[in-house]
């Protein structure tokens, strides 16, 4: 029988569980896709261990996942354009991406580019609506400077990116050791930590712009004392912060369409811009996949892939453009 992932309480890693179920068939209006990928993202963390159960209310058992690529296994009545054997990727809203077989809306599915590999694919749909989304916010433009906490991770290094394309100058807050790959995307580095807010005042010595906080943690009170307007600061983490000085937290849902989903799809697939994968996990080793995003560490996405010949974590090279 095919799997799936399944939660039958909130709580740490321990509690995700693969598990048979039957094979779902498409309704009227549905198709069913074989996943062949499947992303992981922070906020699954946050929904697991019941931190956002008044946003997200669920009813047990409940699955896990948004992202997915694969083959279109079968079509339900009523469905055009689409036929067994399509090559799609897209997202489940019901948070079910996380299996070997996805029942979903064709409104919620685009061709999958044939320049677009399938792991990328199959993670891309959070990370390139919550990145267009959180550039969009600050209403960039030739010359603006910006700067985006978290700059390397599964938003942040596509975020970067989409912001250079504005005409602004990026600075990209993030490790030390990832100064190569932000330099190799046209953006300039700067390490967290002790002493930032002078690293940032010597770089923009006119003051920044605007300011996109994809990491938490006071960001957007530095970005209040340098001076970026509260209508220019925009935060997918630190709501609480958003709301105590009117910042905005524009995230995936201001920008999730196929139109998006599909514009990104385009622009990975042919080379426009760099979406980095730290990993790719066998969906055998969910849990340690988990474990590793959990750290905060990574370079852009860790990808479930459902194929049974991944047998183990292939690790990628830390990409540079």
């Amino acid at each position: 029988m095919p799997k799936t992932v399944q939660l039958n309480s909130y709580g740490g890693v321990d509690q995700l569980r693969i598990v048979e179920v039957p094979k779902p068939e498409p309704g009227a209006g549905e198709v069913v896709v074989r996943v062949i990928a499947a992303g992981t993202n922070p906020g699954e963390i946050a929904i697991r261990e019941g931190l956002l159960k008044d946003v997200f209310p669920k009813d047990f058992p409940f699955g896990q996942g948004s992202d997915f690529a694969g083959h279109i296994e079968s079509v339900g009545a009523g469905v055009t354009g689409l036929a067994p054997g399509d090559e799609v990727l897209g997202w489940s809203e019901q948070r079910s991406a996380q299996a070997e077989y996805v029942a979903s809306s064709p409104s919620r599915l685009i061709p999958k580019p044939p320049a677009l590999d399938w792991f990328r694919a199959g993670s891309l749909f959070v990370v390139a609506t919550t990145a267009v989304a959180a550039v969009r916010a600050v209403s960039l433009k030739p010359g603006d400077a910006v700067a985006i906490s978290g700059a390397v991770g599964g938003v942040g290094s596509l975020a970067v990116q989409l912001a250079r394309r504005t005409g602004a100058r990026v600075i990209g807050i993030a490790s030390g050791e990832s100064s190569q790959f932000l330099r190799s995307v046209g953006v300039e580095p700067v390490a967290y930590g002790d002493g930032l807010e002078g690293r940032l005042r010597a770089l923009a010595p006119g003051g920044l712009d605007a300011f996109i906080d994809l990491f938490g943690g006071g960001y957007i009170e530095l970005a209040v004392t340098l001076g970026v307007p509260s209508g220019r600061i925009n935060t997918i983490i630190d709501f609480a912060g958003a709301q105590n000085h009117g910042a905005k937290t524009d995230g995936s849902a201001a920008a999730g369409s196929r139109e998006t989903l599909a514009s990104v799809a385009n622009l990975v697939a042919w080379g426009e811009i760099v979406m980095p994968l730290t990993a790719i996990y066998p969906f055998a080793l969910l849990r340690d996949a988990y474990t590793e995003l959990a750290r905060r560490k990574t370079r852009g996405k860790i990808v479930l892939a459902l194929d049974p010949l991944i047998e183990e974590p292939i690790r990628l090279p830390k990409t540079t453009a």
